[in-house]
């Protein structure tokens, strides 16, 4: 598949008229209300980092370095450079060109070699480019080298992922995340000049102490440094507390013995769409990279009346910026607290397996990797079938689905349903009438081998967690007191 195929492949249809519109609809319209008026913009000719979150990028070049000779080199550099060019054109950018040049390591003053940075000069100049996007994190020297080449603004693949978060983000948690993953990585990128490195007045001449008590004091960078930091230390204490009301509600699931199951993988692999299918959920979904950022928490039930929770969760991409692992840690405790991760592949994807190593280093990284695993092939009504075949081949307890046709769901969901953690109390007991509420547990938590309404109450035999089998056991020794005699049904056991 060609950059230009791939880039023309994340065009999204449009809605049906005839259809009505639901909830995902109007996120996906709201979203996309706002457009560029070509030609009107008076941004300003001279961006530095601390404006850079301001970046509206247009019309851009890509360039990336093939690190390894061989087929398997060149394959790997061209689909790193289609998945940033899909990237580009999420944040709203429109890609003109992409260069690799073959180099094992990227130079240290303007991450192309000089001559090769000479020809981007000349290709953004022929293009009429605004914006060139490397596909590595440049460090702030190659950037200001880079820059004084090509002579316009410079991004580096970082910089465009936070800027997509930042589009995408709409909880207050969300928006905490990552306005301190983009204040981690504009820290040590701030610089300054002129007036930006002159100092302040220190000691106390502020306070008119006078002569003699004059310090050198901060300069306005250092005061920009001071700032940034103290509104992240502010932003972590925030993110701390949300996490506290996220771990209530989780607890509270652990204590009635609800299954938890996450929803994870790469971006654009399908993750919302998948659990709008088994869910009805009506969440977001749009054929955009990192459309989801929030995670989704809805119920469910197996075939045979057992509920669990399903949770979609952020997606991942190759080289995620580590400032973005940390920020969304707490957000991503949801999968490493799972009891079954169901990880979503792109069928359609030319690399779906290198997507799957890809994610299992993310999982790694946040202390998800001894979750149980169950993986997930969608979009089987887009994906080559010899690519199908070649995963089944690696993986061959993968299912086979398409959340947007409904194939393979039935079998989905009895794969979800035999791999949920079982309730290992067993119970025979006699619940009172007036106990509603247990049975409705046992129902909805437990696994039911025989239920029999009698004159004194109701007589169940199941499979429950330990919680629910005490509570059954006082209800019925309640139970036995008010007949004043032993009914003849055991306990637990």
């Amino acid at each position: 598949m060609t950059l230009r195929t791939r880039i023309n492949a994340l065009d999204g249809a449009p809605l049906d008229d005839d259809r009505p519109l639901i909830a995902e609809d109007m996120d996906v319209a709201d979203r996309h209300a706002l457009r560029r008026v070509r030609g009107l913009s008076t941004e300003l000719t001279d961006v530095t980092e601390v404006e850079y979150r301001q970046l509206r990028l247009e019309r851009v070049v890509l360039v990336g370095l093939w690190r390894q000779s061989g087929e398997n080199g060149v394959r790997e550099a061209e689909l790193s450079l289609a998945e940033l060019a899909a990237l580009a054109q999420t944040a709203g950018s429109e890609v003109l060109d992409a260069m690799l040049q073959r180099r094992p390591h990227p130079d240290p003053a303007t991450y192309l070699g000089s001559g090769k940075a000479e020809e981007l000069r000349d290709a953004v100049a022929a293009t009429g480019a605004d914006t060139v996007i490397c596909d590595d994190e440049l460090s702030p020297s190659q950037r200001r080298g880079l820059e004084d080449v090509v002579k316009v603004k410079v991004v580096d693949r970082t910089a465009l992922i936070l800027d997509i978060f930042a589009q995408h983000a709409t909880s207050k948690e969300g928006k905490a995340q990552v306005e301190l993953a983009q204040l981690d990585y504009l820290l040590p990128r701030l610089r300054g000049w002129g007036e930006s490195m002159s100092r302040q007045a220190g000691g106390r001449v502020a306070g008119g102490a006078g002569i003699g008590s004059r310090g050198p004091g901060e300069t306005k960078i250092e005061l920009d440094r001071r700032r940034i930091r103290m509104r992240m230390a502010k932003l972590r204490r925030e993110i701390v507390a949300m996490k506290v009301a996220r771990e209530t509600k989780r607890q509270s699931r652990r204590r009635n013995a609800v299954p938890a199951v996450a929803i994870a993988g790469y971006t654009n692999a399908g993750k919302s769409s998948l659990l709008n299918r088994l869910t009805g959920a009506g969440v977001l979904v749009e054929d955009a990279l990192f459309a989801t950022l929030d995670p989704t928490v809805r119920r469910s039930q197996t075939d045979d009346g057992r509920e669990f929770t399903l949770t979609d969760t952020v997606g991942f991409v190759r080289r995620l910026p580590t400032q973005l692992v940390e920020a969304f840690r707490s957000t991503l405790e949801e999968v490493s607290g799972a009891d079954l991760l169901v990880h979503v592949l792109d069928g359609s994807n030319p690399d779906p397996y290198g997507q799957l190593v890809a994610v299992r280093g993310v999982l790694a990284e946040i202390g998800a990797a001894d979750v149980p695993e169950l993986v997930v092939i969608n979009k089987s009504d887009l994906a080559d079938p010899e690519t199908v075949r070649q995963i089944l081949r690696r993986l061959p307890d993968a299912i086979v689905v398409s959340a947007r046709t409904g194939a393979g769901v039935g079998k989905l969901r009895a794969a979800v349903a035999d791999r949920l953690p079982r309730p290992r109390r067993e119970v025979d007991v006699v619940v009172p009438y007036t106990r509603g509420d247990l049975m409705s547990r046992v129902h909805n938590e437990g696994e039911v081998l025989a239920v029999e309404h009698t004159e004194g109450g109701t007589h169940v035999h199941a499979f429950v967690a330990a919680g629910l089998a005490e509570a059954l056991a006082q209800a019925h020794s309640a139970h036995e007191a008010g007949f004043g005699s032993t009914v003849p049904v055991p306990g637990t056991r």
